[in-house]
This record gives C-alpha cells, structure tokens and sequence, in this order.
C-alpha cells in the first residue's frame, strides 16, 4: 500500500449529513467529532440489523467478517479465483494514481455473490430510495466496489446491487468507477489543503454533524452571513466574492442590488428577486438583535385553540412512515388537559393510533365547536393529509381538523422579523421565554425513544420510556402556546 489511503467511507462522509468539504478537511487532520446522538446511534443499530436479516437469508456464505483487513483483501483474492458462491464482507485494496500523486484506494462492500463467470457487488442499505438525488453516497460507493473489483479480479462486475430498507435489490448502473474515482481525486485535493475550507453553515444542513457546535460557534464569532436564514448556500458564495461575508455588512446592502443579483441555482444562475427584502430584514434584525414587525399576526377570532402537535418516523425507520403519538390541548378561555393518541405496537397498531386522535378531535368539536388547531410547521398538515388517505376518515373529523388546521410558523414569518439564526419551534421558544425540563432534547431524540420502546420487552420498563416522549410532546404543546402569547404580546 502506497501514500495514504482513500477509502469507500470518505466518500460517504463527503455526502453525509449534508454535502461539506470541511468536514472532509478537519476528519483529515483528525479533529474530534462529537459524539453519535441517540438518534444516529438507533440509525446505525438498524443498519446492523437489516445487514444481518439479509445474511441470514443467504447459503453458502464465506463469512470473513471477523478476519482482519489485510487478512480479507487475500482472503477474497483466493475465494474469487475458486469460484465460491457469496463471500461476506470481503476487502479490496488497490494502489492507484490519482492526478500525480499515488494512493491505496480500498473498499468494504457488504457481499459479493457469483453470478455466472463474475460477481454481483451487493450491499444493504437502510434508506428506501436509492437514487441519485436522494443517497448519491450509496452511489459513489458501489461504483468504487465495482472498479476496486475489475481492478483486483480483471473481471468487471456482474453487476451492482442495494438491499434497500424496503428489502427491493435495486441495480445500479456501473460507469466503470469514473464518477467515485472523480469525487475521491476532489476529497484528496480537499485533505491537502493548507488551511481548512470555507463551507456555509446551515441550522437544518449542519445539525447532525459532528463538528456541528465547532462550526457554528465559529460562524457566530465571525458574524458569518450564512447565519442568516433564507441566505442559501449560493448566495453565500456570489457574496463572498464580491467581499461581503458579515451579517452587518449584508445588512447594509442596497435592496435593489441584492433583487438584482444573480447566484449558482441548479445548473445555472438565478436572480435574488423577492427575496432580497426579507433577506435584508433578517440580517438588520440580526445585526440590532430585536425583532421587527412587518405586518399583523392573522390568527382566527376565537376564545380557545386547540394546538396539535405529531410525533413520527421518517420513511427510513417505518415503512408506513409512522405517526406514533397525536398530542392535543386545549388552551384560551376554558382550557382542556392535555390529551394524547398513542399508536400500538402490534401490526394494527398505527390505525388504532389515527382512530384514537379522531375520538379526541370529535370530543374538541363537541365541547368547543370548530376551533383552530394551531401547529408549527407543515408537517401535522401532511400527516392529516396522509392517514385521512391511509385509514380513511368515516365521520369526516379528519377533513374537519384539516380544514381548521393555523400554521403558527407561517403567521409568524408574515408578521415579524426574529433576531435568531432559525424559526425551529426549539429557538422561538426561547425568545418567547419557554423553558423545557428537558432542555438539550429535540424530535430525533423522540425517534429514539420510541425504537428503544418498541425493543423493550418489560411492559414497565416500556411504558416508562413512553412517559418521557408524551412529556416531550406535552412540552411541544405548551411552547406552542407560550410562543402564540408572546407573538400577541409584541404585535398588539
């Protein structure tokens, strides 16, 4: 092996959380991450186990999983050359030219499995769309396994295949390694780079990095535009350029200018356009750290709200993209307590879950009529949406509450301007004087919760990890809330 080495993992890494040149720099340099949350440690035990499930579906495997590296790369040689039917985490190392300098280039795939006189490369990945534009990580890996494969064997592969969450084998296409070799000559030029690269931060694009605080507390020391929320990443860049980098100095732009501007947008250019108001806005609001208001706060005339809150799982941990608890309180003149919609854990457990919110919703309408059902953010929109269509709605309270449904996230961002980097329930709260009892956990953490309850066995030790996420989502409620009193308090 010759000159550091590049592996299939560095090109995950370049891709995940969020597509990021410095974290390929300062994983270079050895710079600790912080550790896995509870959410990603749940992600990577998924992953085991759907690798696992798929193993123990197979015969007449050669497992070299408990062999070490070096031992697998001869091992695979050896079992590729006598023809075995399916090798288990096999190892390739290949020691190739990447521009001028030279590099050992290895790979892990999951399994290779004969198929005539060569070798499907076949790995198990948990996510259920395994496209470009959704995973290109996974991608750029099974290209690399590929050509590390015709390198080694001088044979190109049978073929290139996922295990995707949905237990579907998706074939994708191989360009001879073309595209993965392209990204792992940028990730080599990346690592030997001088000083660490310039990377825009991002609330949403950063949060589950592990370099996350680092980055962001840098970001704020430097008073870095990208702070700014409806600044993109291309517009980070045009500005830059042109030698504005500071939330006041964008503060201070012309807004003609900025509507006239034009940054990277897909394959070409795009102008600011209506942005560059609000843009400018938040950045003056930034610079003075006080909200300012831009227009009326359009709630519905009504003594009493119902605020709403989900708690769900993404596709890639539930197949039906699971709502597991509906949270429901009454607030206003006459409040109601706080009423929650748990989904079972038996099969027909998320039916029952949808079937117990609208026996709550009926009992809202038969107290208090058609009032508003304020929520943060569209998601609760989509999931009304989704099981009215998913489980049907017999009595019509499902199109009742859709049709009543406020976006308080929405109402805000018409009506002021906020002196926070983003409009996360999780930050407004805070300027609105909310304090949590649990104050560092958020809705992964709930995820988390959630998979750990669905493992426990102890009915007990189950329903004590429920308790924590119905007080997360109680909690969620009364923030709501607080934040909807505090918004009428600064607008009146």
């Amino acid at each position: 092996m010759v000159g550091d080495q590049l592996t299939a993992s560095h090109l995950y890494s370049y891709y995940r959380p969020s597509k990021c040149r410095r974290r390929v720099y300062l994983q270079h340099k050895g710079v600790p991450e912080a550790e896995p949350s509870p959410y990603e440690q749940v992600i990577r035990k998924l992953g085991e186990r759907h690798e696992k499930a798929y193993l123990d579906t197979l015969e007449e495997v050669v497992d070299l999983s408990t062999a070490s590296f070096t031992e697998r790369i001869y091992k695979t040689k050896d079992l590729v050359r006598s023809g075995v039917s399916i090798i288990y985490q096999p190892g390739f190392a290949v020691d190739a030219t990447l521009g001028t300098i030279q590099r050992t280039i290895t790979g892990q795939p999951d399994f290779v499995v004969r198929e005539g006189n060569s070798y499907i490369i076949r790995d198990c990945k948990i996510a259920r769309r395994i496209q470009e534009k959704d995973h290109p990580e996974i991608l750029r890996q099974l290209e690399l396994y590929g050509w590390l494969f015709q390198q080694t064997t001088g044979l190109p592969p049978a073929g290139l295949e996922v295990v995707s969450g949905t237990g579907e084998i998706v074939r994708i296409p191989y360009d001879g390694g073309v595209t993965a070799l392209g990204l792992l000559r940028t990730i080599d030029e990346i690592q030997k780079l001088d000083e660490e690269p310039y990377e825009p931060v991002g609330w949403t694009k950063c949060q589950h990095c592990g370099y996350f605080e680092r980055c962001w507390k840098a970001a704020e020391d430097s008073r870095d535009l990208a702070l700014v929320p409806g600044v993109d990443r291309g517009l980070v860049l045009a500005l830059r350029s042109l030698g504005i980098k500071t939330i006041e100095e964008l503060a201070d732009l012309d807004e003609e200018f900025l509507f006239n501007l034009k940054r990277p947008w897909g394959n070409g250019e795009q102008k600011v356009g209506k942005k560059a108001f609000t843009i400018i806005m938040q950045a003056k609001v930034l610079a003075e750290g006080r909200e300012m208001i831009i227009g009326e706060l359009h709630l519905p005339p009504s003594a009493n709200f119902a605020v709403f809150d989900v708690e769900g799982l993404p596709p890639q941990l539930d197949e039906t993209d699971k709502v597991y608890l509906w949270g429901l309180q009454v607030y206003g003149d006459n409040p109601s307590p706080f009423m929650y919609a748990l989904a079972d854990f038996g099969s027909d457990g998320d039916r029952e879950g949808w079937f117990r919110f609208l026996k709550n919703c009926s009992k809202i309408f038969a107290s208090y009529g058609d009032i508003p059902f304020i929520h943060w953010a569209p998601y609760e929109v989509t999931k009304v949406k989704t099981y009215i269509e998913r489980y049907g709605d017999p009595e019509g309270i499902g199109a009742r509450v859709k049709k009543n449904l406020v976006d308080l996230l929405r109402l805000t961002r018409n009506a002021v301007v906020l002196p926070d980097y983003s409009y996360s329930l999780k930050r407004v709260e805070k300027l609105a004087g909310y304090n949590r009892s649990l104050p560092e956990v958020a809705g992964d953490w709930a995820m988390a919760k959630y998979i750990e309850a669905t493992e426990l066995e102890d009915p007990k030790e189950r329903q004590k990890v429920m308790n924590e996420i119905i007080k997360y989502n109680q909690e969620d409620l009364e923030a709501t809330w607080r934040v909807l009193q505090w918004l009428r308090s600064i607008l009146t």
